[in-house]
């Protein structure tokens, strides 16, 4: 049967992926600074022969006979995925893919020193060669699936998602947004707040972070934590490798870039084993895969419960404090404060920071503006979201994130629909488990993992991305939960 060749070349493809994977987590946890060019190369290359992989000629030709097979449900999802992923990838010729890949190796690894160095003036050549390929790209793909070029670059990340229906979604955050971000911020005011005192040593941050990823069901045996310039999760489902970057004068944000990061390995290391290999078993979507390291820092590691069993936890390794009683850390965990780093923003400003990066990305694809104007713009938006001046200060304005580095535009709508997903799937689990802290407080962290378990995990790709949240919650996203969570949680 056509069908199983398609199976037996999908497993080929995951293989290939996999040491791309373990490359790419490597060269930015790892490798010797010296070693870059060459492991450049060598990952285009391996790149180019996955391209050849999913592009090779007799697959068209397989995809058209399986159609006609008799397939099961589980089949039939899985080869609607590969007839997918190889559109997506036929459309572009391998020399643009191999071209793309070198330029965004060079990119990133130069902006790990750049930005150290508030260097604009060095990052912007390199972003630009990557910005022009990533535009043929969305280009390419744009005239073949009919689409505006940057909804061909979204549907990369999250298929069945347009720039029409995220500017409604977007519209709406930005009516009731900021006034929520002025009151909560107004109503901590004064508010008596004691910050931990350091220095914490980072053997001793990474001791407990490791133990609060046990906590949250992590499975070392198939993972483990590492230290890049950029948090990230990677790897592949039996071998999930997450990152964390950790501050010796306060160990708040690495713990939680830890809870969150462990969020995306749980996803990742509940997705159907059985079908591995298989696109079927892959995530759905990146708004998904957010909504789950979201679940776990917002939803769950942000929550009082939780904060009063991770307490003990933190006066283990740490030491005495005040600043340690549960009530304290709830308030630490809770503060709004306009910030510049999206990754340090707390959960009601952090919408702002994705607006912002949507708006300037969908506008750098389409042409509409070009690196030089980034920097300017990026201060105007601040300015007007969060009442914040980056003018100059590159390194904490338009330089903080590794994503446009390697041309992943597009990527950035899924941090604030993962939250609005995160927070409807709390909303439908409280249905059927009860309230979360009465849940945390039991000690009943393994029925929250099992509902997720259940009704996103080891769902993988067999639905579309509003049918799988329509089957776990009853609907397809609503962004009314989103501000029904921050509302109870933040007003006073």
């Amino acid at each position: 049967m056509s069908y199983q060749k398609l199976e037996q070349h999908q497993q080929q493809i995951h293989r290939f992926s996999h040491l791309a994977a373990i490359c790419g987590w490597d060269q930015a946890a790892m490798m010797p600074e010296g070693g870059n060019d060459a492991r450049a190369e060598a990952m285009a290359e391996l790149g180019l022969l996955i391209h050849q992989k999913r592009t090779a000629p007799e697959l068209g030709d397989w995809i058209a006979k399986a159609e006609s097979e008799p397939l099961d449900e589980v089949q039939r999802a899985n080869l609607g995925e590969i007839k997918r992923q190889w559109q997506d990838a036929s459309l572009l010729p391998g020399e643009l893919v191999e071209a793309l890949s070198l330029a965004g190796s060079k990119c990133e690894h130069a902006w790990r020193s750049q930005r150290k160095n508030n260097d604009w003036a060095g990052f912007a050549p390199n972003l630009e060669e990557v910005v022009k390929l990533s535009r043929e790209v969305a280009q390419l793909r744009a005239d073949a699936l009919g689409v505006r070029p940057y909804d061909a670059m979204l549907a990369l990340y999250e298929p069945g998602m347009t720039s029409a229906r995220l500017d409604q979604i977007f519209g709406d955050l930005a009516c009731w947004l900021p006034g929520l971000i002025q009151t909560v911020s107004e109503q901590q005011k004064g508010a008596a707040l004691l910050l931990p005192q350091g220095p914490f040593p980072i053997p001793t941050q990474q001791a407990l972070g490791q133990e609060v990823m046990g906590l949250l069901g992590f499975d070392f045996a198939h993972g483990r934590l590492d230290v890049s310039s950029h948090p990230f999760c990677g790897g592949v489902p039996t071998d999930v490798r997450i990152t964390t970057r950790y501050n010796e004068q306060e160990f708040v944000s690495s713990l939680m870039g830890i809870v969150h990061e462990t969020g995306h390995a749980r996803y990742e290391q509940g997705l159907p084993r059985h079908l591995l290999g298989q696109p079927v078993a892959e995530a759905r979507s990146m708004a998904i895969h957010e909504s789950q390291s979201l679940f776990c820092e917002m939803q769950l590691g942000h929550h009082p419960a939780f904060l009063a069993q991770l307490a003990p936890r933190i006066r283990h390794h740490f030491g005495e404090q005040a600043a340690f009683a549960p009530d304290n850390l709830a308030k630490l965990y809770s503060r709004v404060e306009p910030g510049f780093i999206r990754v340090d923003a707390d959960e009601v400003t952090y919408p702002a920071h994705v607006i912002l990066r949507y708006e300037l990305e969908r506008d750098l694809v389409e042409g509409r503006i070009e690196v030089a104007d980034i920097p300017e713009l990026w201060d105007a938006k601040m300015q007007q979201w969060l009442g914040l001046s980056t003018k100059g200060n590159y390194r904490n304005g338009c330089m903080q994130d590794i994503h446009w580095t390697d041309g992943s535009f597009g990527y950035f709508p899924s941090y604030t629909l993962g939250a609005m997903y995160a927070a409807q799937q709390r909303f439908a689990l409280e249905k059927e488990l009860g309230s979360m802290g009465e849940v945390i407080a039991a000690g009943r962290l393994p029925e929250i993992f099992g509902w997720l378990g259940r009704h996103i995990w080891s769902q993988g790709s067999l639905h579309s991305t509003d049918e799988l949240v329509r089957r776990a919650t009853g609907e397809a996203l609503n962004p009314h939960w989103l501000r029904q969570h921050l509302e109870q949680r933040y007003l006073k």
